[in-house]
């Protein structure tokens, strides 16, 4: 069953959020500080009529990695060529995407944790040297074949920046933390989405789906056209925060933005009675695998103090018992029974 807060992590936005994203600084809300940081640097490279230095975005899906990639592109007023690292599973797959580009062009590649051994090898010199090594033949009559490339930009975006490589972290000139966005942010976010929909939304309604958005703006978007789906049913011209309210709990997301499978979780920890679980354990009581729990269930809670990561594995917390309404030394039967 697909969870309407479930991010997607290797795809792009459906073709309606994607009309829903900000055209620049301006429209770009949140992330305040790495859009400062940026805006200087892209200013600098402007004016020396250089590249833009290799930049890395890491944090949870769904904060707006890719969307800032664009607005860069946007700045620089050049080219960018999109793709995920799962999608490049050859060498030959990288050199053809750099031998396309053009003087200054972009090359976005998201989870980029995910690229093969071989094909960081590549990638390394034509981000330091901006020349594409390629070996032709095998054994004794093995030559290497050196390209140059046009100076480019590669901006990487991971979920995992604990399994980026070394050498290829170093690599990237500019490295930025994506935060969790607050009630307030969001809620303007919403609005000015509702705006491009052509469908007004009162500030107690985009408040509202803020709160349950789990502080991630890709899943406040979603939440909005599935708000806005119960309105048109309902013959409204503008969503109201008693439509909004009563589609969000029919939807089953709850005010903290949890739905099942979160407390389907929480509830396995509970269950342990204190003792530590492992990633592995919880994924398989939970039949999902562990990336998804890993990097769309996880962060939210650690966030919000909902769970502990420790050596041995994760725990509940006090706020986890106090949101199940139950006493640390109990348990209770899955709220779903």
């Amino acid at each position: 069953m697909e969870r309407i807060v479930e991010i997607e992590k290797f795809s792009s936005d459906d073709v309606v959020e994607a009309t829903l994203r900000p055209d620049g600084w301006s429209g770009y809300i949140g992330q305040e500080k790495i859009k400062k940081n940026l805006a200087v640097f892209i200013e600098a490279s402007k004016k020396r009529d250089e590249s833009l230095d290799h930049v890395l975005f890491y944090g949870p899906p769904g904060l707006g990695k890719t969307t800032l990639a664009l607005i860069i592109a946007e700045e620089m007023g050049t080219n960018i060529k999109v793709t995920a690292a799962p999608m490049i599973e050859k060498s030959g797959d990288l050199a053809a995407i750099l031998t396309n580009l053009e003087e200054g062009d972009i090359l976005f590649i998201d989870e980029i944790h995910r690229l093969s051994p071989a094909v960081e090898e590549i990638l390394y010199p034509s981000m330091e040297d901006f020349r594409l090594d390629i070996i032709i033949g095998s054994g004794p009559a093995a030559q290497t074949v050196k390209i140059d490339l046009p100076r480019f930009t590669l901006i990487g975006a991971t979920t995992r920046a604990g399994m980026l490589s070394n050498p290829l972290r170093d690599r990237f000139g500019m490295s930025f933390r994506m935060n969790f966005y607050s009630t307030e942010e969001l809620s303007r976010i919403i609005i000015q989405a509702s705006a491009k929909l052509k469908k007004p939304i009162e500030k107690d309604a985009s408040l509202e789906i803020a709160r349950r958005s789990r502080a991630t703006p890709r899943i406040a978007l979603r939440l909005l056209k599935r708000v806005r789906d119960f309105a048109d049913v309902a013959n409204e011209s503008s969503i109201a925060h008693k439509r909004t309210k009563f589609a969000l709990d029919e939807l089953g997301i709850n005010t903290y933005g949890f739905d099942e499978m979160d407390i389907r979780l929480l509830e396995l920890l509970v269950k342990a009675k204190g003792r530590a679980m492992g990633l592995s354990t919880i994924a398989a009581a939970l039949s999902e695998d562990e990336g998804t729990v890993e990097d769309v269930l996880e962060p939210y809670l650690l966030a919000n103090g909902f769970l502990e990561r420790t050596a041995r594995g994760r725990i509940a917390t006090a706020k986890t018992y106090e949101f199940l309404k139950l006493s640390p030394m109990h348990t209770q039967e899955s709220l779903f029974k």
